[in-house]
């Protein structure tokens, strides 16, 4: 990779050796195990808009699409800017959020079956207009599991509950092989404060020296890991590094493909030779 420090790829042909003393691997979720595309998102954030407006109509709480989409960006706004704080807030407040934004004290003034109606819109967007969970998930999840490894999920939630996920992952087979998930909007903590990283490893009965975490995300994955004393996998092709000269950024190893994690793992507990 041109200019600043080369990152560390896995040499392949070399063989696998034992896993040393890491007991625990701990997964991000979006562009990691599940993978999006901005159309579909924006289909889905069409949908909780649409939702919304209905069930408003409904009670004769009329707003303009524009005015509820202003609602939308003001709470997508303020919670990013809550994880940048380093803390996260339940599904239902982010929902009373924007539905506030509508109008203030309009939650108050709704009957408790049309917020419900929201709620599930809002939510149900997710399953309507899912992502795709990764071709080599199962795969990558079974193989650490045979390995005897703790397997963990950390993720912040974004616009998506932890509940629909948890929902999602069982129905493609892949909730089984996790020892702990930890979602944002649940324990009220997000990437990449060391606080939810720590929590998880607590639950796989893990140090963070004990630990590798995988993601495709520079800052909260990446560098929000190795402040935390983990060791890291970096999924490329999602995010660049901000700064190729940031030793706070770079990765442990990086892969271009999900399945390569396997072995980048097996290399950071074997201390194997990596190409540079």
């Amino acid at each position: 990779m041109a200019g600043g420090s080369a990152l560390v790829y896995l040499d392949l042909t070399a063989g696998a050796i034992g896993l040393g003393n890491i007991t625990a691997v701990t997964f991000d979720l979006w562009q990691t195990l599940l993978l999006d595309r901005p159309e579909v998102g924006r289909i889905r954030t069409q949908a909780r808009l649409d939702g919304t407006r209905s069930a408003l109509i409904k009670v004769g709480e009329r707003h303009t699409l524009e005015r509820v989409e202003e609602a939308y960006r003001n709470c997508v706004r303020q919670c990013q800017e809550n994880r940048r704080q380093l803390f996260d807030i339940s599904f239902h407040e982010q929902v009373e959020l924007f539905v506030n934004g509508i109008s203030p004290g309009l939650v108050a003034r709704l009957p408790e079956s049309t917020f419900q109606q929201i709620l599930s819109a809002y939510g149900d967007s997710f399953f309507a207009y899912p992502p795709s969970p990764h071709p080599d998930g199962v795969q990558v999840l079974r193989s650490l599991r045979d390995m005897g490894l703790g397997i963990g999920l950390i993720s912040n939630t974004a616009m998506t509950p932890g509940v629909a996920f948890r929902r999602f992952l069982a129905e493609h087979g892949l909730l089984e092989y996790f020892d702990a998930l930890t979602f944002s909007d649940e324990v009220r903590i997000a990437k990449p404060s060391c606080e939810i990283f720590h929590l998880t490893l607590r639950q796989l009965n893990a140090t963070p020296p004990q630990a590798v975490h995988v993601g495709d995300q520079v800052l909260t994955d990446i560098a929000g890991a190795k402040e935390c004393g983990l060791k890291t996998v970096w999924i490329e092709g999602f995010y660049e590094r901000p700064d190729l000269n940031d030793p706070k950024t770079e990765p442990d190893i990086a892969v271009r493909e999900l399945s390569l994690t396997v072995s980048a793992i097996r290399a950071l507990a074997g201390d194997l030779p990596p190409n540079s």
